[in-house]
């Protein structure tokens, strides 16, 4: 049986993140390669069963917060309505306040992460995942959309939103919350709903004035017609 003290059940977010902090303290004080699981273990106060069970690795536990907050942000797009285009824009912003209200700890795993090359293709492949969230959620919402389209609208929202936390993590003042929000407006409304020189096409009639009314109806609407028959970009 395991003591009290290593039961997760009262807060299994707090856990982790405990767990994580205390790994990239190790990590930072000892080097990664030289930090043991029985030390991790033994600092944050769990078993190496326990360890083992909850995170599985070293690499792992050091992202292991990722995952719970990968999972909040699934639910959230899973329920979130509105506009299509703005629910990946609301999910970076979870992710961007979580990492500003822990921001001590996202500046030490930094640290970590660039000294050691197989850490950095993991947060390579943690940020894709984001991505592929987004593009997957606008998939279902917009189904008529262009795929491609799609692809790089997430991949916009992703690339601002990960410029801005590297910034925030760099301590550059400006990189804020309401930044990251202007940014995202900004991305959405020239590249979503198919962009935005496609949403606001202007069609121009001339014609004479001994036309009647009916004559001009007819040769607005020919014109309205034409301008909404080229191709979606």
């Amino acid at each position: 049986m395991e003591s009290d003290s290593e039961s997760v059940s009262d807060d299994h977010v707090d856990f982790r993140v405990q767990v994580v902090a205390e790994s990239i303290r190790l990590f930072g004080e000892k080097s990664y390669e030289s930090t043991t699981v029985d030390q991790i273990a033994t600092a944050a106060g769990i078993s190496r069963r326990t360890f083992f069970r909850q995170f599985g690795s070293k690499e792992d536990v050091i992202f292991a917060d990722h995952e719970a907050l990968f999972a909040r942000v699934a639910d959230h797009l899973a329920t979130v309505g509105g506009d299509p285009w703005k629910a990946p824009c609301s999910a970076a912003e979870i992710v961007f306040s979580h990492f500003s209200r822990t921001r001590e700890l996202a500046v030490r795993r930094f640290r970590v992460v660039q000294e050691v090359p197989a850490l950095r293709d993991r947060e390579l492949v943690t940020t894709y995942r984001y991505q592929r969230l987004f593009e997957e959620d606008l998939r279902m919402r917009l189904p008529d959309e262009s795929a491609a389209h799609l692809a790089g609208y997430a991949a916009a929202v992703t690339g601002a939103h990960n410029y801005l936390l590297r910034a925030m993590i760099r301590g550059d003042a400006t990189a804020t919350i309401g930044r990251l929000r202007d940014e995202l407006d900004r991305i959405r409304l020239a590249l979503g709903a198919g962009g935005g020189a496609e949403r606001h096409r202007v069609a121009v009639v001339t014609f004479d004035a001994g036309l009647t009314s009916d004559e001009v109806a007819r040769q607005v609407g020919e014109r309205l017609r034409d301008a909404g028959a080229g191709p979606r970009q």
